[in-house]
């Protein structure tokens, strides 16, 4: 377990214990459901939910740890793994960063090298099943080694980009780098 967390129950309060606020319009509706890859890329993506489900994908076990203390263990992802997006959209040479932004208007980002680790993905499923409304389903991202902030809900677009640019929680004062076995939660200015 990393410094500072604590297992919970995932059945009594991961549906309770986090700060996302599903969306007014959650993207429930499939028929109408879209994915964007944008910016520094050389080929655009824009995939309905068909689409993204005939990807190539996988299943991943990790730990999930919040920035609040808690961690649920073992979960179970089923998605696609970023890498295999990286291969199809092929980023430019200056594409160093990878900016995130939700139906719900969160946004986060991180840099390329770090979403090309095996355990890093678009998930739509979870132990099984169809990943719940709110924990972020249709779709969201995964990235075990950070804080759960830098795994965004309601991915809708991807956008490669040449330079940083903070997300929602960032720009509040958290961590950019979000690593949970160093326990950084907040920024060093």
């Amino acid at each position: 377990m990393p410094p500072d967390q604590r297992e919970i129950d995932a059945i009594l309060k991961w549906n309770i214990d986090h700060p996302g606020i599903i969306p007014e319009n959650p993207p429930t509706d499939l028929k109408k459901w879209t994915l964007t890859v944008d910016g520094e890329v050389e080929k655009l993506l824009r995939l309905t939910w068909q689409e993204f489900l005939e990807l190539p994908s996988t299943e991943s076990k990790s730990d999930f740890h919040c920035v609040e203390g808690w961690s649920v263990t073992d979960c179970t992802w089923h998605g696609v793994r970023f890498s295999s997006l990286v291969q199809i959209v092929k980023p430019k040479k200056e594409a160093r960063y990878v900016f995130f932004t939700c139906s719900d208007g969160y946004t986060t980002s991180l840099e390329l090298k770090e979403l090309l680790k095996d355990n890093v993905m678009l998930a739509y499923m979870l132990n099984g099943e169809n990943l719940e409304e709110s924990l972020g389903g249709p779709m969201r991202l995964i990235v075990p080694d950070k804080y759960a902030y830098k795994s965004a809900m309601w991915v809708t677009k991807i956008t490669f980009k040449k330079t940083k640019e903070l997300g929602y929680w960032e720009k509040r004062g958290y961590s950019d780098t979000a690593d949970v076995w160093k326990n950084d939660r907040r920024a060093k200015w």
